[in-house]
């Protein structure tokens, strides 16, 4: 680095020392001047008092007169804290790059977020206390979402009450689920995921399916049905997931002991796509068997006529080219959850909601990244290091294969199987 290029970061970090240091004692003196305030208001208001009709002093003024309690009547109790951080550091200093760190993106997304919540998030302020801003509230939910950081520690740092952060968390979450999911969360355009499919090797595929443990602190009821293969306690995310790895639809609250294959067959996915009312009415014709639009599984799902999933036992040429085309296409669904992962770290610790209220945050989350990534938000390279180092402690639990099936769906996959050979043989 250059010398000049060091002697400006060092010049720019002693600048925002000095202002925090500023601010600080800007604050601290305000305090002393509203209690001296209040101080010589209650002094003044106790001159003329007749004193003599009582039958003595009060408990209160003898411990006022020997400096045990401050005599400033309050007309609530509140902990006074500091705001300055946020209020004047955050929304006024901070760059892009330190708004995309900290809140996973840049300030204009921030905001436009803000916007969309704010029918369900205004609030109005009290006699006790002046309601927190909109903009807050979204800056502490995203912040406690995006790091493993305690409760206590988020408060810490927006200068607000331990509690007040976990209001927060529920209220934005809420609003997110009520006022976005089915906005953010949705098919799209069903061709243009087919052609990105297709680009990638695989025909009239409308999307990639798979399911992944988010861990959770075992609840008090039924705990025993949270704890999956790798013996911990969890929910499953069940998701369906685009060409761009950006959610078209998802399942989330079931125990982590239930089979992938039993999420998704009690899903509502699960049943439009076997009325075939899920995707638009679009077959093409493979060998000499019609196929109608597909989405793409593991092992752990069945093979049906709308779901392709991988060959398994001994394999041919033929078979290993087909299980490549399909599991290079499936991939987008296991790198969208690693980057809601990364992206959202609370998700790679143990949950200590209440098992009604993780879904709502699990889904939150899901809607996050999808507004990250339609809006093009950079995904930093360090999130995934520690995404995997926080990951290592819970592993996700291998899936039993199933090998139930149809003729129609057996059919299906060996003219996909010959027609990925010839195209092979062809180039």
């Amino acid at each position: 680095m250059e010398p000049s290029a060091i002697i400006a970061d060092v010049l720019s970090v002693a600048n925002t020392s000095r202002l925090i240091a500023h601010l600080f004692q800007t604050q601290m003196q305000r305090n002393r001047e509203r209690r001296q305030r209040k101080l010589r208001e209650y002094l003044n208001s106790e001159r003329g008092m007749d004193l003599s009709q009582s039958a003595g002093p009060r408990p209160l003024d003898i411990m006022v007169a020997m400096g045990h309690v401050d005599p400033v009547e309050r007309r609530f109790w509140a902990r006074e804290t500091s705001t300055d951080w946020w209020d004047r550091i955050v929304l006024q200093v901070w760059d892009e790059s330190q708004w995309l760190r900290n809140f996973r993106m840049r300030k204009g997304t921030f905001l436009e977020l803000c916007d969309l919540l704010s029918p369900a998030l205004k609030r109005q302020d009290t006699r006790m206390r002046a309601a927190l801003t909109i903009q807050k509230r979204v800056a502490i939910a995203l912040w406690k979402l995006a790091t493993p950081d305690s409760y206590r520690s988020v408060a810490n740092q927006f200068g607000v009450g331990k509690s007040t952060v976990g209001v927060a968390v529920m209220q934005v979450a809420r609003a997110i689920v009520d006022l976005l999911l089915h906005k953010v969360v949705t098919l799209g355009d069903v061709q243009a995921i087919i052609d990105g499919f297709a680009a990638m090797g695989f025909p009239n595929c409308g999307g990639a399916i798979d399911g992944t443990h988010i861990p959770i602190l075992g609840p008090e009821h039924q705990g025993s049905q949270y704890i999956n293969r790798k013996g911990y306690f969890s929910m499953v995310l069940q998701a369906l997931v685009d060409h761009k790895g950006r959610f078209t639809n998802i399942n989330v609250g079931w125990p982590g002991k239930v089979h992938d294959a039993r999420v998704f067959k009690n899903s509502g996915l699960f049943r439009r796509l076997q009325q075939g009312v899920y995707f638009p009415d679009h077959k093409i014709t493979v060998g000499d068997v019609e196929m109608p639009t597909v989405i793409l599984g593991d092992p752990a799902y069945p093979l049906m006529p709308w779901l392709m999933k991988p060959y398994t036992g001994a394999l041919d040429t033929e078979k290993e080219l087909f299980n490549y085309r399909l599991s290079k296409c499936r991939m987008v669904v296991e790198c969208a959850f690693g980057r809601l992962k990364a992206r959202w770290r609370s998700l790679l610790t143990r949950s200590d909601l209440s098992p009604k209220n993780i879904p709502i945050v699990i889904a939150a989350c899901c809607v996050l990244h999808n507004l990250c990534e339609i809006k093009g938000e950079t995904f930093m390279l360090g999130w995934e290091v520690e995404a995997n180092r926080l990951a290592a402690d819970y592993a996700q639990p291998d899936t039993r294969a199933i090998r139930r099936s149809q003729r129609e769906a057996l059919r299906i996959r060996e003219a996909l199987k010959d027609r990925f050979q010839t195209e092979q043989g062809n180039q």
